[in-house]
């Protein structure tokens, strides 16, 4: 019983790190495929200069990285509610998780629709050219609009659960609220606005990291006091 029991504890203790790994894993493939996607996409689709061509083999890599990065972000959700434990709040609880749902599932849909775009590019017309301008305008709204948005509540609920629990330093929560603020006001649709999330993600996972065997240390000790 005793030996189950230490088996559990050392798992729960390589959480933190676990969730550290998540998130960079998905901040470099969620960023790589923003990037491609936006380079590899014409500004103006009824150009007639050739895209498609070139810009195929940046869509596919795009569209490979996606399910990794959408993976990864559930796993950085997981590991993040199980850092918060019993501390976790069910209000801020339920719209922490809900609103990462909701952007992971938009992202999700822009690049099936990345995937359609690029589908219909290699047919010629007209009528081609103006379903890829569509495509590609619900893909800026989708992305730049709608789950960004869902992003900025994401990172104002956790925000708050850090700040009520004092899980995380102050100036990490400030500047949560800062990021979070600016990607619920501004609408813009600017590659880096859309990177500002995956990086926010980044230095959060790198703080768990850095921070991790101070926080194993703890809980390990925490038996011992009582």
């Amino acid at each position: 019983m005793a030996e189950m029991q230490r088996e559990k504890q050392i798992r729960r203790l390589r959480t933190p790190r676990s969730a550290a790994v998540a998130g960079i894993v998905f901040a470099a493939f969620f960023s790589a495929s923003l990037v491609l996607l936006h380079t590899a996409l014409p500004a103006d689709p009824f150009d007639e200069t050739p895209w498609v061509g070139s810009g195929e083999t940046r869509i596919k890599t795009a569209l490979v990285l996606a399910p990794f990065a959408g993976i990864a972000f559930l796993w950085f959700i997981g590991v993040i509610r199980d850092r918060l434990g019993d501390l976790e709040d069910r209000f801020f609880a339920t719209v922490f998780l809900g609103s990462g749902l909701l952007f992971l599932a938009m992202g999700f849909v822009s690049m099936g629709v990345a995937g359609g775009v690029l589908a219909i590019a290699r047919h010629s017309g007209s009528s081609a050219d103006e379903i890829v301008y569509f495509g590609r305008e619900i893909m800026l709204q989708i992305n730049h609009v709608y789950a960004l948005r869902m992003a900025a509540v994401f990172m104002i609920s956790l925000g708050t659960i850090w700040l009520r629990t004092g899980l995380m330093p102050r100036f990490l929560v400030v500047t949560t609220y800062l990021l979070a603020l600016a990607l619920l006001l501004v609408v813009s649709f600017s590659l880096w606005t859309t990177l500002a999330f995956p990086a926010w993600v980044l230095l959060v996972s790198i703080y768990i990291l850095v921070t991790g065997r101070r926080l194993r240390a703890a809980r390990s000790e925490a038996p011992q006091e009582r």
